[in-house]
This record gives structure tokens, sequence and C-alpha cells, in this order.
């Protein structure tokens, strides 16, 4: 059963017997809203999208999981910031909530986007503080609060709650400005836990360890650790456990034609059978950890 809000996510609920487990999509949104007035071209933008991610995870609600996706993209307001992290240089006036700076923010990625990777301005013009509530007001709350809600009834009805923050990135690393070294490819997956702190290694484990046996090269925390939503949602203690997924985009697409790669078929047909894993494995550790 598919519950949508118009340019702000659409969420999906499971087909047959629920198991415990969420699945979230952040930045593969492509709905740009249009008050965004961007002076960024189109293909800048959507490098910063994660595109088919949520396709690529759309065999969840036949497994019994939650899958939520963004509709609005991440540059116009990122759902894995902080509300605080607001960029005063790109704000026209006094911000009235809280602040708290962040590296993100320093290069220009935070709450909302001021620069393009690395330093292509997205606006020749300041934003109001109006304008920021409102994208804060239409479009990040609404996300969390459907997030929030997601997690908190599986976890109210299992008792435990198995979170996927699901993501992809570019194929290779680029240097920063001013770094000198060659960018290298990046593995095939990521999988960030905030160095351990966001679920349990067994968790953590059994994905990798699903993800190797496929044939695929698996990072842990590097160099994706995991943000807002792994940090905000995540409680290992009171059964809340979130994982990061960064899927390689070299292994499914073409990342200058935007287009599906020869790859795709395959990757979706791991990705059905990790998720498969995924629900066994909460499903086992929710009957576990209500034994104890």
């Amino acid at each position: 059963m598919r519950d949508s809000k118009p340019g702000v996510y659409d969420l999906w609920l499971p087909e047959r017997a629920a198991s415990p487990v969420v699945f979230d999509s952040p930045h593969s949104g492509a709905d740009y809203p249009v008050d965004f007035e961007t002076i960024a071209p189109e293909a800048r933008l959507r490098r910063a999208e994660d595109m088919f991610v949520e396709d690529l995870f759309a065999a969840a609600p036949e497994r019994g999981a939650v899958l939520l996706a963004a509709r609005f993209p991440r540059s116009y307001i990122d759902p894995n910031r902080s509300e605080s992290d607001i960029d005063r240089r790109l704000i026209d006036g006094a911000w009235r909530g809280p602040v708290a700076v962040t590296e993100k923010t320093r290069l220009g990625h935070g709450l909302i986007w001021r620069l393009c990777p690395p330093d292509l301005p997205i606006y020749d013009r300041k934003l109001s503080v109006d304008e920021v509530q409102a994208r804060i007001e239409g479009y990040y709350r609404p996300y969390h609060a459907a997030l929030a809600q997601a997690i908190d009834g599986v976890r109210g009805r299992f008792g435990a709650v198995y979170h996927v923050n699901c993501h992809s990135m570019p194929t290779v690393s680029a240097p920063l400005v001013g770094d000198t070294r060659d960018a290298r490819r990046r593995a095939d997956f990521v999988l960030g836990d905030r160095e351990g702190t966001s679920c349990s290694a067994e968790f953590r484990h059994m994905v990798r360890d699903t993800l190797e046996a496929m044939g695929y090269v698996v990072a842990l925390n590097d160099p994706y650790k995991g943000v807002e939503l792994i940090e905000a949602y995540s409680d290992p203690a009171d059964g809340r456990h979130s994982l990061q997924i960064e899927i390689n985009r070299g292994l499914y697409m073409d990342e200058e034609r935007f287009e599906r790669g020869p790859g795709y078929a395959r990757l979706k047909a791991d990705i059905d059978a990790l998720i498969a894993a995924i629900c066994d494995f909460a499903a086992g550790g929710r009957i576990a950890e209500a034994a104890e």
C-alpha cells in the first residue's frame, strides 16, 4: 500500500505479514520545487541525487518492510542534516532558531546547500528567513515525521526495529580542493554505523557478510559513517538499530548520462536478496530479544 505526500515523500507499507524493518531513501528525490530558483546547471544539481536507489530497494514492501523515499532533492533541503545545521552565509537576516555549525556547513552542504560540490554557487542571492523556514516546515519536518512514525510503529509492534538508510555514492573519491592525491575507486558498498554505535555488530556483520558472499567489496565507515538519519533514530540498547548503506554508482549506472547501466539488473537482483536476508535476520533478532 502506498501513502504519498506529493512532492515530499512516498511511503510504501508491507504487502504481506510485516517484518521489523524500515528502509528509507532520503536523497533519491528528483521533484524540483518551482521556488528553487537556482543558478546552478541542472546536470550539476542532479549529480547530488541518489539516482535509482528508491527502485533498487523497491522489493522491500513485498518482504514485509516499510519503504520511505523523499521526492524533493537534497540540494533544496537535505533531510540527512540536523535542522540546526544552518549556513548563516546563505541567509538574509537573523536566524530565529538554534544553529550548530558542522564541517558540512563549512563546505556549503548544510541543511540547505549553498554550493554544489566542490565550490559551484547554487544561488545568486541570499535566502530569506521565511524561505528557509518554509522549506523546513514543508519538506524536512514531514519527511522526518513519516520516518519517525514508521520506526516507532515497528518498534512498538515488534519490540525492535532495523532501520536501513539507503544511499549511493560516486564511483571515485574526488580530491578536495588543493589535494594533489589521485582520486581512487571506492568500495562497492560502504556500511556506516557511526563507528559501532548505531546498530548491533551482529546486524552490521550480517549485511557485510551477505554482500561479500555475492562478490562485492565492502568497506566499514570509510568514508561514510552515517549522519543525521542514523544518529537521530538509533538506540541499539532500546532495540533501535540503524545502518547506512552506500552503493557505488559504477555498479549500476552511467554517471555522465544519468542512465541505468548494464549492471543494473544484476545489482537489483542482489539487493532483492539482501532485503530478504535483512528481513529474515530482523525477524530472528526480534524473536531472540523478546525471549530475553
